[in-house]
């Protein structure tokens, strides 16, 4: 059995309309408005400071807004909180867990926090260590628990009562790659269950992979909002990628290119990045100049524009301020 039964087709899970919240003189959001269709997944990217967490928080109802209003799971934040709060889990950068306590031992707790009777909680317990491919690990203590592990589990403890939307507030935070992956595939799981998830992340990747749109707040606003594809669209149709025979050629390859890329480029590694809003011509433009200059080239290609490269065009300061 799944951890939430598939929910049908409907209005969206999560509507935000014109969300606003100030710390005193600080603005921390500002009119944030966005909808997460249900059954999806959500990415709300960001850099440190955006406004990510508080908009979360907002939405779970931990911060009253001081304008605006939003619905999730068909419940009103301001005139039905309780319910908000039965309809959802969240999950934070830390697991909130009793250190002393098995793995099993902790969800069987948070069900029987969350009103179920004693028979109830274990069952689910044992059902939610099952998906989670954590059996064996059920009967140890959570301190002795690595970071992936740790995450699943605190996951699971949010499963517990099959909340209708998930959110979670940058999951993989501080973990090693093999465990965000181990929670990249769990997001993805419950996907395939119908449960409706908002992610907040710094990492490119994992909005690249994971969402079905991409939510970008800067400075507490909304500053773009599409699938991947149409926020790389945004940036340009391409890249032209050039990386010299000898490393030795790096600087003088970048001194012939020099017009042509953008104000404080640094190459990746060996590899410039010349943006080619001409396509095949900015290319052939790079060949001509290379050839006369006698600069060597191991490989050029084209490609589109990573989503890091569309996160920061999107939250450059000086566009921003343009």
């Amino acid at each position: 059995m799944s951890p939430s039964a598939a929910p049908s087709a409907s209005p969206p899970a999560i509507e935000a309309v014109h969300l606003n919240k100030r710390f005193k003189d600080m603005v921390a959001v500002e009119d944030v408005s966005f909808s997460v269709p249900t059954g999806s997944i959500v990415a709300l990217l960001g850099p440190n400071g955006a406004g990510k967490t508080t908009t979360v928080n907002m939405l779970c109802t931990l911060l009253r807004p001081d304008g605006g209003t939003a619905q999730v799971g068909g419940h009103d934040i301001l005139t039905d909180p309780a319910a908000v709060r039965k309809s959802i889990m969240l999950t934070g950068q830390f697991a909130a867990l009793d250190e002393s306590l098995t793995g099993r031992e902790n969800l069987i707790l948070f069900g029987r926090l969350l009103g179920l009777k004693k028979t109830e909680a274990k069952a689910r317990a044992d059902e939610l260590l099952d998906y989670f491919s954590l059996v064996e690990a059920g009967g140890k203590r959570v301190g002795q628990y690595s970071g992936g592990m740790r995450r699943r589990i605190d996951i699971a403890c949010g499963l517990v009562t099959s909340p209708k939307v998930v959110f979670l507030d940058e999951p993989t935070t501080g973990l090693d790659p093999r465990s965000r992956q181990d929670v990249w595939t769990l997001v993805e799981r419950l996907k395939a269950t119908g449960v409706t998830t908002l992610l907040t992340t710094q990492y490119l990747e994992e909005a690249d992979m994971l969402s079905d749109n991409i939510v970008v707040i800067d400075r507490g606003r909304v500053i773009a909002e599409g699938t991947s594809d149409q926020l790389k669209a945004r940036t340009g149709s391409a890249y032209c990628d050039v990386t010299p025979e000898h490393a030795a050629e790096l600087p003088r390859l970048i001194s012939v290119l020099a017009d042509l890329l953008p104000d404080a480029a640094e190459p990746n590694r060996l590899t410039v990045s010349v943006p080619a809003p001409d396509g095949a011509d900015t290319l052939v433009e790079v060949v001509q100049r290379t050839t006369q200059a006698r600069v060597r080239l191991s490989d050029v290609t084209m490609r589109r524009p990573s989503l890091d490269e569309v996160f920061l065009h999107l939250t450059d300061p000086d566009r921003n301020r343009n």
